[in-house]
């Protein structure tokens, strides 16, 4: 009879410690939607056109969650499209592969949604092709862009006159600049082809550097006490 007892103990343990595992499961990805709905609303909605994804980590989520303090917190969307500060016709811009790495995220209340990070990092990139067009756009022109090393580029192709069609050949080195959720783009002798661009980044993280890779130009993003949704923060 004990053997029997024990038996059916260790098997409601277990039992309970699947539904457990179950129920927390549900609600991270509960609580995943909700803060990609927030995000989303906040920082990545229209124009932006981006399908943003989040993922809370830490086992368990319901214990964390009962003390509204989250280790770490992720946001990635794949594709972010910007315009620039000055609004000007053809601005638009792709930026790729937006990954924000929150740690240390705590929820002053779930019905205000709100929340603030201690620190987080991250990056985004300008792709070579996408920053070419946009270029080119602005700048009456037909350009390649290829890396020059950190923070420069090489814009080469015409400028074209599209009412003579005579075209006049570019070749420079272009420039990045970086100020908080925003970069520049400086092109000498590409007619009006520079821009300055916002990052629709959550308040708090900033643009720190630019590093130039095979198929564009990564930022570095990195921030403290970020605020995510209706904070004292704004911008």
């Amino acid at each position: 009879m004990r053997r029997r007892r024990v038996k059916v103990l260790t098997i409601t343990v277990v039992v309970l410690a699947v539904l457990f595992t179950v129920v927390d499961r549900i609600a991270v990805h509960f609580a995943n939607g909700e803060v990609a709905e927030l995000a989303t609303e906040k920082y990545f909605g229209s124009p932006s056109g981006s399908d943003l994804d989040v993922s809370i980590t830490g086992f368990p989520f319901l214990t964390q969650a009962a003390g509204r303090e989250f280790d770490h917190v992720t946001l990635d969307a794949d594709r972010v499209l910007v315009n620039s500060t000055a609004n000007r016709t053809g601005d638009y811009l792709d930026l790729t592969d937006l990954h924000i790495d929150l740690y240390d995220v705590s929820v002053p209340s779930f019905t205000a949604r709100s929340a603030e990070a201690d620190h987080a990092t991250g990056t985004v990139t300008v792709p070579y092709d996408d920053l070419a067009k946009t270029l080119g756009r602005l700048g009456n022109g037909e350009f390649t862009v290829t890396p020059a090393g950190d923070d420069r580029i090489n814009v080469k192709g015409d400028l074209v006159d599209f009412e003579t069609g005579r075209r006049t050949p570019v070749d420079t080195t272009g420039t990045l600049r970086l100020a908080g959720d925003e970069f520049s783009v400086v092109v000498p002798g590409a007619g009006k082809a520079g821009a300055t661009w916002r990052a629709p980044l959550p308040p708090g993280i900033d643009m720190t550097a630019a590093h130039t890779t095979k198929t564009g130009i990564e930022l570095t993003l990195e921030g403290h006490q970020v605020g995510l949704g209706a904070t004292r923060f704004t911008r």
